[in-house]
């Protein structure tokens, strides 16, 4: 029988991403995954409210950290994984294709001396790759698409796949990013849906259609049966069509230009100039879909 983790969702409504505690009841060891650290892109102040909560919650629970986890380097929150690595010593994970989206945005950002190399985790993960939360089993499955370098985390019997499938009302995500892909999605979506059709699937984002409550816990066969992209798209050729059409209609999201740099990185703020500040470097007309209207 395959183990079930205890998870627990934490919903950030500044960004719409939910964040996990994936815990080993057995163990009270945990992991978490795309841990959210603060930004107000008004003020340019940060803060480590959301990071603080999972600790917390950890605390109460008496979990021990054993693994910090991003799928990818995220365009629309700051990834916690370094501000959590400091306050637990627990390693930071990512896959290791994170390298291909480094060197994509070191030319971006025009960073000749930044070490493209995934350095700044502690274990890169590549495709197949197992490792344990606790006493359970864990593998890594490559997931691009949204990314060049997104990965879905299963967990005993729940699947962490971020921005690859959204709650079945909401469809799928973007893949219209540096580097993204409708057709390399089309397949990462096929491989999820080859997992069992009781494994839990958890996703990154939801942005509450319709104004319902935030919703981040569905099942394979919901996927199969309900998710409203895949039921109106049976083969490749018209799942692309769809994405790439709904994709020319989105605005880039508002922080992408700032989050790319932190979370390449990461999830390490820039080093602070002479004068002790910290500064973000923005780009301009380098990124298209300007929501000018």
């Amino acid at each position: 029988m395959t183990a079930a983790p205890h998870v627990t969702g934490f919903f950030d409504p500044r960004t719409w991403s939910i964040q996990y505690v994936v815990a080993d009841p057995a163990t009270r060891r945990c992991a978490i995954v795309d841990p959210v650290y603060d930004f107000d892109e008004k003020s340019g102040q940060t803060a480590s409210f959301n990071a603080d909560r999972l600790l917390a919650f950890v605390a109460e629970q008496g979990y021990e950290v054993e693994w910090i986890l991003d799928t990818h380097p995220h365009a629309d929150h700051f990834s916690a994984a370094h501000y959590l690595k400091l306050k637990t010593g627990a390693p930071t994970a990512i896959g290791a294709k994170v390298a291909d989206v480094q060197a994509l945005w070191k030319g971006f950002y025009n960073w000749p001396d930044f070490p493209a190399d995934g350095s700044q985790w502690d274990r890169l993960f590549a495709h197949g790759d197992t490792f344990k939360v606790g006493t359970i089993d864990a593998r890594v499955m490559f997931s691009p698409g949204h990314t060049l370098a997104s990965v879905t985390y299963v967990i005993g019997d729940a699947a962490f796949v971020h921005d690859t499938l959204f709650m079945p009302d909401s469809g799928t995500a973007r893949a219209d990013f540096p580097g993204g892909s409708a057709k390399v999605l089309w397949q990462s979506i096929q491989d999820i849906l080859a997992l069992p059709d009781a494994t839990r699937i958890f996703t990154g984002h939801d942005y509450q259609p319709d104004g319902r409550d935030p919703l981040w816990e569905s099942t394979v066969a919901e996927q199969k049966a309900q998710n409203i992209h895949l039921t109106r798209c049976p083969d490749e050729a018209s799942f692309v069509a769809l994405r790439e059409a709904r994709d020319r209609t989105l605005a880039m999201p508002k922080l992408i230009l700032h989050a790319l740099q932190i979370n390449t990185n990461g999830g390490r703020l820039p080093e602070p100039e002479s004068n002790g500040v910290r500064y973000l470097k923005i780009p301009l007309d380098l990124l298209e879909g300007a929501a000018w209207d």
